[in-house]
């Protein structure tokens, strides 16, 4: 059952022993505002729902909605197939099958050329594609998908996905623009007023660029068959494609979090969170406390907009506490380093919210076997369905963590076989936050795509209501 952490504010903090808490602890956490029989009801609904889509696509439908196009060797008659070079016990899920859109070289490749031209890397546009490379940062997943799709499949036998080049059997239709690097190519922007100040040159327009997407998307057949339902569309920065957003929505969007979206946008019914690919290195040592010198480490930028704001707070009621490390930094090579050293020598590693509910630190934090103290209200995390996050992380609602001293006593009073428990499930989890990990993150994405998919196929007209529902 997937464990969704929505947390309510209250007014005082209750002593509760943790959900999965070692003898004789207890520890402080916040209440799950969705815990509610709505929810409850709306989880059995998602896995009643899940079952008979399951089996009317793999058992009792023999052939795809596209049936009449397929040839026999594409055709699947039961839910596995077997193959008579293997042993009978070898079976094969079917896989779902994606279209990726071959789209003008603007919206993949030219966004990398325009990212590093603007930044004097390139002077002139590239005439060998192998010369322009994806500039590692937080949202590299479109990256990853894209080039995990352009792979031969034989190279792919693992994935829950397999890339077709006939749109006509295709369950899925992916959209590979690079929507979060587009948001940041230009280092400087055009002001308010639409001119360009001292730049005199035509300045990149990442909202120009939505608007040809779509554009060249609603020209295509399969769109204009049913209003991009079946498309899937990744913006994993919260602002990548929001000029465009409302004309996507039916379709599956792949979100760091729901923090800019309205209800009728984005849900966990028809869309998937994406973890950010963390930015310092693996710790790749074994569980342990002995080396980790501090209780709690936290580094990033102190002033925040929205409900980031609590940061400054934070800082103001830790800074001076023994055994913590609070740095103000922005993001660069050095400050990835020192993020590096005080991440693998910690116990704790705070993660308050940015200008949304998530941000890569979690994920740092969870490669580096630093137990993540997550102070929020209402998160939505990754993979939800496959990692219990209350083994991993504590979490604290806003009201409390900025109470002097809670944040501190709660953490001291954790001892060394429950931290050691933690790290132990940190480590089991790690390779679902790893994308260059064969069956890592970008396999999970995959599942979870799928998983939606098949929901939405069972769901039909019903989608809409049940979106609805699941933001209550």
């Amino acid at each position: 059952m997937s464990y969704h952490h929505r947390m309510k504010a209250t007014t005082r903090s209750t002593q509760l022993p943790h959900p999965n808490a070692f003898p004789g602890i207890a520890i402080s956490t916040s209440k799950m505002a969705q815990k509610s029989f709505v929810k409850r009801t709306l989880a059995t609904v998602f896995v009643l729902l899940s079952v008979y889509a399951f089996f009317n696509t793999f058992v009792f439908s023999p052939l795809s909605h596209n049936s009449s196009s397929l040839d026999n060797s594409s055709v699947t008659f039961s839910l596995f197939a077997s193959d008579s070079a293997k042993s009978a016990h070898d079976f094969s899920p079917r896989r779902t099958k994606v279209y990726m859109y071959d789209l003008p070289r603007r919206f993949t490749y030219g966004v990398i050329e325009s990212y590093t031209i603007a930044r004097g890397v390139l002077k002139s546009p590239a005439d060998n594609l192998s010369a322009l490379k994806y500039p590692g940062n937080q949202h590299s997943a479109e990256w990853y998908l894209f080039w995990d799709l352009m792979k031969d499949e034989n190279a792919r036998v693992s994935s829950p996905v397999v890339r077709v080049m006939d749109p006509e059997v295709a369950d899925l239709f992916y959209v590979p623009f690079f929507s979060s690097l587009s948001l940041v190519v230009n280092p400087i922007r055009p002001n308010g007023d639409g001119s360009l100040g001292a730049v005199e040159k035509k300045v990149y327009s990442d909202e120009e660029m939505q608007e040809n997407l779509m554009e060249w998307l609603e020209g295509q057949l399969y769109w204009k068959r049913n209003n991009g339902w079946d498309h899937v569309f990744i913006c994993q920065d919260p602002n990548a494609l929001y000029k465009v957003v409302d004309r996507i929505k039916n379709g599956v969007l792949l979100l760091s979090d729901f923090g800019r979206l309205r209800p009728d946008q984005a849900s966990l019914v028809k869309d998937v969170i994406l973890p950010y690919s963390h930015r310092i290195n693996t710790f790749n040592g074994d569980v342990g406390v002995e080396m980790r010198k501090s209780l709690l480490f936290f580094m990033g930028n102190r002033y925040r907009k929205e409900g980031g704001k609590i940061r400054d707070k934070l800082f103001q009621i830790l800074e001076d506490e023994e055994g913590v490390i609070v740095k103000h930094g922005a993001q660069s090579r050095e400050s990835r380093r020192a993020a590096t050293q005080g991440m693998h020598t910690s116990k704790f590693c705070l993660h308050p919210a940015g200008d949304t509910p998530s941000a890569c630190r979690l994920f740092d934090a969870i490669v580096s076997l630093c137990v993540p103290v997550i102070v929020s209200d209402h998160i939505e995390l990754p993979f939800e369905d496959v990692i219990d996050y209350r083994k991993i992380a504590i979490f604290v609602d806003s009201i409390s963590a900025v109470k002097p001293g809670f944040i501190i006593e709660l953490l001291r009073a954790v001892s060394k076989d429950r931290i050691l428990g933690y790290q132990r499930e940190l480590k089991k989890v790690k390779h679902y936050f790893e994308y260059e990990d064969p069956n890592g993150t970008v396999n999970e994405i995959w599942r979870q795509i799928s998983r939606v998919s098949l929901l939405k196929s069972a769901l039909g007209g019903c989608l809409n209501c049940l979106t609805a529902a699941a933001r209550i």
